[in-house]
């Protein structure tokens, strides 16, 4: 309740609007991933409607102080060598009839790269899970939720409704964003 407040006011204090309503289960995908304030965004996103998602953040920003933090905001350490592992333990909570919300960059980096990763797409096949499709949009002053699907055994087909919806979300740092393409689409 405390997160839910907080949320609101801030959403409301930088006069945005909120749009989707809360998955109350499912991997989200959080794009476009350009800046650090990714993470913020998406726990506001999350927050405001009540939820208390898991997030995927790289290994590396769990050591010291900031590594409590993450862990109470929800953070679940990724170790990109051996992301399997990771994968494994979630599709396993996944499962656990608990409702289940987790996060993640689908982009992998805020820097703009070549490829999207393909995990969000596995997880939703392994677990059964829909994947809604997230996002902050600072030009039109937008946040929230876009369409929620089911990953098909058809990349491409799944990709296009991905790459339909973020055509015209641009996030904090628009030159850094990756478009919505995978390895797998050949």
């Amino acid at each position: 309740m405390i997160r839910q407040r907080l949320a609101r006011t801030i959403v409301r204090l930088m006069r945005y609007r909120m749009v989707g309503e809360v998955p109350q289960t499912g991997i989200l995908v959080g794009a476009p991933h350009t800046s650090n304030w990714d993470f913020v965004t998406m726990l506001l996103v999350m927050w405001h409607g009540g939820a208390h998602p898991r997030v995927l953040v790289k290994k590396q920003l769990f050591k010291g102080p900031l590594g409590w933090l993450i862990t109470a905001l929800g953070g679940v350490p990724l170790d990109r060598d051996n992301a399997g592992t990771v994968v494994r333990e979630l599709v396993d909570e996944a499962g656990s009839g608990e409702p289940f919300r987790l996060i993640l960059a689908a982009e992998g980096t805020r820097s703009k790269g070549e490829y999207w990763k393909s995990g969000f797409l596995r997880l939703s096949r392994e677990t059964g899970l829909p994947i809604t499709l997230a996002f902050f949009d600072p030009p039109t002053r937008t946040m929230g939720f876009g369409p929620t699907f089911l990953a098909s055994d058809d990349v491409s087909s799944d990709m296009d409704i991905v790459r339909e919806f973020y055509a015209d979300k641009l996030g904090i740092k628009p030159k850094n964003a990756t478009p919505p393409r995978l390895r797998e689409e050949g």
